[in-house]
């Protein structure tokens, strides 16, 4: 068997951050702070380093991400070595839960997120506030987590564009702008940035074209600190995008157990951890991700969790 502790790389299972937005209250009694340890605690067993477990949302837009679910989440998973657990802030009050909820290097330890949309049309839509308000307010977030050594990711929305209705046209953000803001997240102290394939506009030619662009015409390292997060409604689609990005150098993965989960603004789902996970072992690229035990995961998840809020998608409509 191969040494996990050594990958190639990287993947984050965003299992319990983007389902649980999506998750109606009438399903809280099944998507439990308990059952969320649960699953983490498997994901980390099975290998898994970095995980997205939480979103500093209004719990109006998120109810399974209330206060009191963030606190005992947290405080369910603990604090491990070697594991990066991850928090998603979208404006200062989120970023006032997450201090106060001891997520900083003082308690739990977990990542600070930032995100904002490529598209100004979708960030007003989703943050509810222009790009450009957004970037002022995080700045300040991250020069404050900074003084107290908070880690940050960032993640951008929409990188591959996004279409506001079925049948409008795709609103699209140049290259040169995306790696632009890739610049100015990195220069504010950013670790990483996960460009996001919001809606699954892009197939397998363009997710590398855009993403060529951005790797090869910048430093050679930058490969390493970006990310690639892609929803799609078929989770092999994902996985086919996500052969392109690595083939151009990205190393971080997002994706989530059973394809699940999405925005609340209408993202489809996510590539499926165990898919990415086969295919990127059967190509011999180590992920340190035991797949039999995803694999149960899996089918623990679906027949647990997923199989009982059979009415999901139906409550979201």
């Amino acid at each position: 068997m191969r040494d996990r502790n050594f990958i190639d790389v990287v993947v984050t299972d965003v299992t319990l951050r983007e389902y649980g937005q999506n998750v109606p209250s009438s399903f809280l009694h099944v998507f439990t702070p308990r059952t969320r340890i649960g699953i983490a605690l498997k994901l980390i067993q099975a290998g898994l380093r970095n995980l997205e477990v939480l979103s500093c949302v209004h719990p109006r837009v998120a109810p399974a991400m209330d206060g009191d679910a963030v606190r005992n989440v947290a405080q369910g998973i603990g604090r491990l070595e070697g594991v990066n657990l991850t928090t998603l802030v979208p404006n200062l009050s989120g970023y006032r839960r997450f201090l106060d909820c001891d997520l900083g290097p003082d308690g739990y330890d977990h990542t600070l997120g930032i995100f904002f949309s490529a598209v100004e049309t979708h960030n007003l839509l989703n943050l509810g506030r222009t790009i450009k308000e957004t970037l002022e307010e995080y700045r300040a977030i991250v020069k404050d987590a900074g003084r107290r050594k908070i880690r940050v990711a960032a993640y951008i929305s929409a990188a591959f564009g996004y279409r506001p209705e079925p049948d409008t046209e795709v609103l699209r953000t140049d290259a040169a702008q995306v790696g632009s803001y890739i610049d100015m997240l990195l220069d504010m102290g950013a670790v990483t940035v996960t460009l996001s394939d919001l809606q699954g506009l892009a197939g397998e030619e363009e997710t590398r074209r855009l993403l060529e662009t951005l790797v090869g015409s910048r430093d050679r390292e930058l490969a390493g600190k970006l990310g690639y997060h892609p929803h799609h409604l078929h989770g092999d689609q994902g996985i086919t995008n996500s052969m392109a990005a690595y083939a151009v150098g990205i190393r971080r993965f997002d994706s989530s157990i059973g394809g699940t989960g999405g925005c609340v603004t209408g993202a489809p789902g996510n590539q499926p951890t165990e898919g990415l996970v086969e295919r990127f072992e059967r190509m011999n690229i180590r992920t340190g991700v035991d797949l039999r035990e995803v694999n149960n995961i899996g089918r623990f998840v679906e027949e647990n969790l997923y199989g009982k809020i059979s009415l999901f998608e139906a409550d979201l409509a």
